[in-house]
């Protein structure tokens, strides 16, 4: 079960976005949704009795997409669309790329969502722009069009960190428009404010893994963070004056040479991560999480008060991963899923009717992560 685990989730990538038209009303878990074509499917129909016992918080639940690894939904501004990525054979993705989908549809075996990345290299973490007429996303295909080598098997775990990640801007066809980033070295875990002013990401161009602010078209670009350690995935608080991201921040001598060792073979051991909250300028920064372990993916509630996030912190073999919420402050930690599996990626939708995350349920025992859609109750 650890070796599915590590499989899953280095599939899931490196990682690691205001109103709700009429159009998008989620159905229950017990109706017959759409299928790409409009029509009613045998797997839509299949999309029942997911809720499991002590998922309190979901009203219902709808299965997105059945087959290959789906990780990182997010919503476009409107709550209309998702971007997500996804490495699936049957999609002639071998590794992740890039697809948007109507937030009221669903993928079943056969159906293909629109691409918009290249289709080339590897990519991760994409987000729409404000318009929803454009999403960014990180890409390493201007290294080359295969995917990059994963790195070798050894004792730890380890995430590779692509120098050739450089973050690129499309239109919903797939279209490249612009470039934002150029710098040596990784860029990558774009995301963007909910006031549609800035983008925070991840990038090696102080010699570590530190966060980055810039203005929506890539000007104006300002490190946030400076201590030593890997600081990603980050996401803007609801009125754009805060970031909440995950750290592994290494304290003891050994863990200090073991984090730049891997660093210099573009490796980080992603085991052993906490949560930190700070303006955006990187200033009042705070750990709001001290559970050891694997905490990450954390994405703001739309109050701006709680924060949810995956983590695997009351298991010591390191799985299943659960979805907690949290308080700003650290405290009322409330465990929300209960799959024995592997849920993560939750961002709520910016409404805040809606959560999107990724799960091993209803998988038929293999190896697929699949998205879904709950309506949210607090």
């Amino acid at each position: 079960m650890k070796k599915l685990f590590f499989f899953i989730f280095i599939a899931a990538s490196v990682i690691a976005c205001k109103n709700n038209p009429s159009s998008n009303k989620q159905q229950s878990a017990t109706d017959t949704e759409k299928s790409p074509d409009g029509k009613a499917s045998a797997t839509a129909k299949k999309s029942k009795n997911l809720i499991l016992d002590g998922e309190t918080h979901f009203k219902s639940l709808r299965q997105v997409t059945f087959g290959g690894d789906n990780a990182e939904a997010y919503w476009s501004f409107d709550d209309s669309k998702l971007v997500f990525q996804a490495r699936n054979e049957a999609w002639d993705a071998p590794c992740d790329q890039i697809y948007v989908t109507d937030a009221d549809q669903i993928w079943p075996k056969g159906k293909i969502p629109q691409l918009v990345s290249t289709g080339k290299g590897r990519t991760t973490c994409s987000y729409f722009l404000p318009g929803d007429t454009t999403i960014l996303y990180a890409s390493t295909h201007l290294a080359g069009d295969a995917c990059p080598p994963m790195p070798k098997k050894r004792k730890d775990y380890v995430w590779p960190i692509y120098p050739s990640f450089d973050i690129f801007v499309t239109d919903l066809k797939g279209n490249i428009k612009k470039q934002l980033t150029n710098t040596p070295g990784y860029d990558a875990e774009a995301t963007v404010s909910p006031k549609g002013d800035k983008i925070v990401f991840t990038s090696m161009r102080s010699g570590d893994l530190e966060l980055y602010t810039m203005d929506i078209d890539g000007s104006n670009v300002k490190q946030v963070t400076s201590e030593l350690g890997y600081d990603g995935g980050a996401f803007f608080s609801p009125d754009g004056k805060e970031l909440i991201f995950r750290s592994s921040r290494p304290k003891t001598p050994e863990a200090i040479k073991k984090y730049k060792d891997l660093l210099a073979e573009g490796l980080v051991m992603p085991t052993k991560m906490e949560l930190y909250i700070c303006n955006v300028d990187g200033s009042n920064m705070r750990q709001i999480t001290n559970l050891g372990g694997a905490n990450w993916a954390p994405f703001f509630h739309p109050s701006g008060k709680k924060i949810i996030f995956a983590s695997n912190h009351e298991y010591e073999r390191g799985f299943p991963f659960n979805l907690y919420l949290i308080n700003t402050d650290g405290t009322g930690l409330e465990k929300i899923t209960a799959s024995g599996m592997f849920d993560a990626f939750p961002v709520f939708s910016n409404d805040g009717k809606y959560l999107v995350f990724s799960s091993n349920r209803n998988n038929g025992g293999g190896h697929d992560t699949n998205f879904f859609i709950a309506e949210w109750q607090d």
